[in-house]
């Protein structure tokens, strides 16, 4: 893999909605990742910085925002998502305790 696999998985997703995935036990960890990364770079820098084994990776881009200040508009950036399904057993010490 020729990226660090810090700047492929930028930062986990910590909503009301991801909480509730990871308490029901379901093994999926939500990521915000670099837009240039595919499945494959997104599961090896999984693997490799929280040393799990990633069953499957799912992506999504996400459009950046219209948003208004003022007179002025202008648009969020746009980003990726990552939804990462860990095998039986393994878990992202991040997402405990909350």
């Amino acid at each position: 893999m020729s990226k660090d696999p810090r700047t492929i998985i930028l930062f986990p997703i910590r909503t009301e909605k991801t909480e509730d995935v990871v308490s029901r036990n379901l093994n999926k960890y939500y990521f915000r990742v670099a837009t240039t990364a595919n499945k494959i770079e997104i599961g090896k820098a999984a693997e490799e910085l929280f040393k799990v084994k990633v069953i499957k990776c799912e992506t999504m881009n996400v459009k950046g925002k219209l948003k208004r200040w003022g007179r002025t508009s202008g648009k969020r950036a746009s980003w990726k998502k990552a939804i990462l399904t860990l095998k039986e057993g393994d878990t992202i010490k991040l997402f405990e305790g909350v």
